[in-house]
């Protein structure tokens, strides 16, 4: 058999050895290929566990949100879109969402108030006289609408992207790979508000990093005189961003509640579990922010922290 032949054969071993290495090694950090699924429930995020773990408190806060709005002003950057916003305009039923999983608060509505009004006033349209003295009418009784203790408001204040980018890459006789991030970040404010005189009874932002990754791989390179060999194989993964906005908005309600039993707007049920490991981690976490605003020296370190003299403990 001719040398050149078996030269030939060799090498082009070798490279299908070299692509099946790279598909290997990329199919490490890449998923399948998607298929067509049924819609399923929203995941969870990484705050919901600390949200739905908390003690439970001495009586449940009535409370409402009229809106929670993005107040960043920013839109897609083309060619994606001109006129479609950054970030997700439902951050209020986030909100709402977030206040029943926590156990903390009754949520009324107010966002579409102007609906629920409505049908009250169908439902009193339809009402007659002995249907309001008859206890077994099939018409409904309007009852009084709930009042609220305290109106959350807030919104999405910020979204900037690319605060970080980065990558890696490498070739070789042909043959690359190569892997590119990219950093964003959103930022929510939340505040409870007292109705009755309009004081701000506790406020928190919390911000949320969006992580997008691209990994490459590719084959390019003679193996014959006309023979020419390019394989590509590649993933992109991004964080959805309604997703973090969610999260975000749930971190600043957790804030919210241990920094209310902190300062003694609310209260817990069982003043014990102000040693609760949700209510500690978060309470630390508090602390170390205001040890960093007031720039102490040496850092912060985590402790135990205990109750204000008044609570008791």
């Amino acid at each position: 058999m001719n040398k050149n032949v078996i030269n030939i054969s060799a090498m082009r071993a070798a490279l299908a050895a070299a692509v099946i290495g790279s598909m290997l090694l990329t199919g490490c950090v890449t998923a399948p290929m998607p298929a067509a699924g049924n819609a399923t429930l929203t995941p969870p995020t990484r705050v919901t566990r600390d949200l739905t773990h908390l003690p439970p408190p001495k009586g449940r806060i009535v409370a409402a949100v009229y809106g929670f709005r993005d107040l960043t002003g920013q839109y897609k950057p083309s060619p994606d879109s001109s006129f479609s916003s950054q970030v997700t305009q439902g951050g209020a039923s986030f909100l709402v969402k977030a206040m029943r999983d926590s156990g903390w608060f009754t949520p009324v509505e107010r966002e579409n108030l102007q609906d629920l009004l409505t049908e009250r006033k169908i439902m009193r349209a339809l009402e007659t006289p002995d249907d309001r003295n008859r206890a077994g009418s099939n018409v409904a009784q309007i009852g009084a609408l709930a009042p609220a203790n305290i109106v959350l408001e807030g919104g999405i204040v910020g979204y900037d992207s690319n605060i970080r980018t980065g990558g890696a890459g490498v070739a070789y006789l042909g043959i690359s790979a190569s892997q590119q991030y990219r950093v964003d970040q959103v930022t929510v404010n939340l505040r409870a508000v007292d109705i009755r005189n309009g004081t701000i009874l506790n406020s928190v932002s919390t911000t949320k990093t969006i992580y997008s990754i691209q990994v490459d791989t590719g084959v390019y390179r003679f193996i014959g005189f006309k023979d020419l060999l390019q394989a590509e194989i590649g993933m992109t993964r991004n964080e959805p961003q309604q997703l973090c906005v969610n999260e975000a908005i749930e971190s600043a309600l957790v804030h919210l509640i241990v920094q209310g039993v902190a300062n003694q707007t609310w209260a817990l049920k069982d003043m014990k579990d102000w040693y609760d490991p949700t209510m500690q981690r978060y309470l630390q976490e508090n602390q170390g922010y205001v040890a960093t605003m007031e720039d102490v020296n040496p850092p912060y370190s985590p402790v135990k922290v205990d109750p204000p003299s008044s609570l008791g403990g």
